[in-house]
């Protein structure tokens, strides 16, 4: 519609959904030109003394409710796409009429707000690749999590008084070497590369690994009172899954050996010279490469791999077969 006043002509035009609304002053009055494109206003003013004020936010209608604007591909959250049009509501003309922010405190009112808790992506260095979640929401990632500080646990022992539980003195420390399936042990959280602290209130630390055992084998069947501390030789990476299904890298007999070039695991910072203790928490020491590789598979599309130096590794497992580790490790999924 198009209507005539003294001031001057003002038109309004509705092209491929962009509302265009120009207005023309007296020659010695002030020139304006409001555009409005997908819930964006742009006040450009010709006088040199106004500066140039950018506003973005979300359209409200005459009632002062917002104005929900769909974002296409191009258009994006909060923007109008192609072929999407704005009705009279939602696209006020200028500062001041119906519906647009006047003050700085609407207009921050207006902004879309992202929801707390909401997990966010790091881009990686080409188009389609992404470096792992930074809020660590995955289940994988909540299964394999090393927690701070120390914990306490009641052991107990089975029927034939065994706990299932096997200990290895290192640097003058005391760790989990193994952690049987279906035992007390495992039903208790113990995991490998624990660090056992203290055994019915007696500290640990310089213990021998016989005398840690003979203590265990002399304490009470009911309860064993354990201080613990999680696995302080390992260390978590998180990583996504390409187009392939791979995240970039290559291990022998449970070791990296090897790491693809821009792929998700070198990006994340994983190392090679390290065993692979868990997928996604779960247990995979002293498995077969290759039953190791069906785990990955079937572990979705973000990775959480636990990993330990080779030169702890070996020194954690020495004296223990790689029969009894494969066919005796727990290798249960935990619970969260």
């Amino acid at each position: 519609p198009v209507s005539r006043n003294p001031a001057g002509t003002r038109a309004t035009t509705f092209q491929g959904g962009t509302r265009v609304r120009q207005q023309w002053l007296e020659k010695d009055e002030q020139q304006h030109l409001t555009t409005v494109l997908g819930g964006t206003c742009l006040c450009l003013l010709s006088s040199l003394s106004t500066p140039l004020c950018a506003l973005q936010g979300v359209p409200r209608s005459s009632h002062g409710h917002p104005v929900p604007i769909s974002g296409g591909p191009e258009g994006g959250p909060g923007h109008a796409g192609p072929g999407q049009s704005c009705t009279e509501d939602a696209c006020p003309a200028s500062t001041g009429e119906r519906g647009l922010p006047a003050s700085s405190q609407e207009v921050q009112q207006s902004l879309p707000q992202t929801p707390e808790g909401a997990s966010a992506a790091v881009s990686g260095p080409s188009p389609g690749q992404v470096v792992a979640p930074v809020s660590g929401n995955s289940l994988g990632a909540l299964r394999a999590e090393i927690k701070p500080g120390v914990r306490e646990i009641h052991l107990c022992k089975d029927e034939r008084g065994k706990t299932g539980l096997r200990l290895q003195a290192i640097d003058k420390g005391l760790f989990v070497q193994l952690v049987q399936a279906n035992t007390p042990a495992s039903l208790v959280g113990l995991r490998f590369g624990d660090q056992i602290l203290q055994i019915d209130g007696r500290d640990c630390a310089g213990w021998s690994t016989d005398k840690a055992h003979q203590v265990v084998k002399k304490a009470s069947a009911e309860k064993i009172v354990i201080v613990v501390r999680d696995r302080p030789f390992q260390r978590t990476i998180t990583m996504h899954k390409d187009s392939t299904g791979h995240v970039g890298f290559v291990i022998k007999k449970g070791k990296i050996i090897s790491l693809v070039k821009g792929s998700s695991a070198a990006r994340n910072g994983l190392l090679t010279n390290h065993y692979v203790c868990e997928v996604n928490g779960q247990n995979v020491i002293g498995l077969k490469d290759k039953e190791v590789t069906e785990i990955l598979a079937t572990a979705g599309n973000v990775i959480t791999l636990t990993i330990i130096p080779t030169v702890i590794y070996e020194h954690m497992v020495k004296k223990l077969s790689s029969n009894l580790l494969h066919h005796t490790m727990d290798h249960s999924i935990p619970d969260v």
